[in-house]
């Protein structure tokens, strides 16, 4: 496994995050694995030198994070591992358990420690923007918890490139911790954060960790195939819905694959994790060959000319994952 600076920090980190929001239980998604069917893909994830674990509290309303929490603790050190959860959504009917107010944060963050079983984060990501709540009063919130001690790093995951702008700026004015990282759509069928985010995170020296680089299953051949996650997974559903274009790309994905003999998931996470700025894909595992592929996918060099095979079917789409 290889190992890399997490965007401008001294932080090193391995070069595939494992992402655990298919762990947790199947009452809050029917795909989700529960505790005795996730722990041996965490267990493989440390095995293969995966250092990097990310979730979310509203990932199974928190119990991603306590499986997650106690598979670390029985099988690496603490310290040899780079924890991340997420705030921002729900995790209650309450009007104040949610957003990004000081009053969610700190509670939030105090919770998600609680569920993983450790002092301190590696990393604190607000889970998306929240335009309900003035910019101040987040990133002072955020700035309390990491001079607290509770979050070594804070990251930010998918909105407007303008939006992480100005967030950063409000930083940079006021003396106040600043994200490292960027969390974002991004693979071979949705690549609109090649006009804006990729560019600002490449000039800030913001580590980019994409999540579903596998198109939530598409690139390696999952739609139409189904499985229980094909069949229920709305927001897939939303997300992909230019059946022409991503089937072309689909295609060309397939040809590359083939004529290299690898399975087409290699290929996909091969192209994403091979474009400028890009740290660490995040990357699901549910199946016994799902994280053995990743990682060859890491290791696996395309040629210019498989490059443009795979960016050619490509075109401009309206921006989806920022909701």
């Amino acid at each position: 496994m290889e190992y890399v600076r997490f965007g401008s920090t001294g932080l090193k980190v391995s070069r595939l995050c494992l992402g655990c929001m298919t762990y947790g239980t199947p009452d809050w998604r029917p795909w989700v694995l529960d505790e005795a069917a996730s722990r041996p893909f965490i267990r493989q994830a440390l095995d293969l030198g995966i250092n990097f674990f990310d979730t979310a509290d509203m990932y199974s309303r928190g119990e991603s994070e306590v499986i997650l929490g106690r598979a670390i603790r029985e099988y690496a050190h603490r310290d040899d591992v780079v924890l991340a959860t997420k705030v921002f959504y729900p995790m209650s009917d309450k009007p104040n358990d949610r957003g990004l107010s000081r009053k969610h944060i700190l509670a939030s963050i105090d919770a998600s420690l609680g569920r993983l079983g450790t002092d301190y984060l590696d990393l604190y990501i607000i889970h998306r923007f929240d335009p309900h709540t003035p910019i101040a009063e987040t990133l002072e919130a955020l700035d309390t918890v990491v001079r607290s001690g509770r979050a070594r790093y804070i990251g930010a995951s998918s909105m407007f490139a303008w939006q992480f702008m100005q967030l950063l700026a409000h930083q940079r004015a006021h003396g106040l911790a600043r994200f490292v990282s960027m969390q974002n759509h991004y693979n071979l069928a949705y690549r609109e954060e090649e006009r804006e985010m990729l560019p600002l995170c490449r000039d800030q020296g913001i580590a980019v960790t994409p999540w579903s680089p596998l198109a939530r299953g598409l690139l390696a051949g999952a739609r139409g195939s189904g499985t229980r996650r094909d069949e229920t997974d709305n927001l897939a559903h939303g997300w992909y819905n230019q059946q022409a274009m991503e089937d072309a790309i689909v295609g060309a994905v397939q040809q590359v694959a083939e004529a290299r003999g690898v399975p087409a998931a290699q290929v996909a996470i091969a192209w994403a994790a091979s474009r400028p700025g890009i740290t660490a894909p995040l990357i699901g595992a549910s199946k016994a060959h799902h994280l053995p592929d990743a990682v060859a996918g890491i290791g696996l060099s395309l040629t210019p000319d498989e490059v443009a095979q795979l960016e050619a079917p490509y075109r401009p789409r309206p921006v989806a994952g920022h909701e």
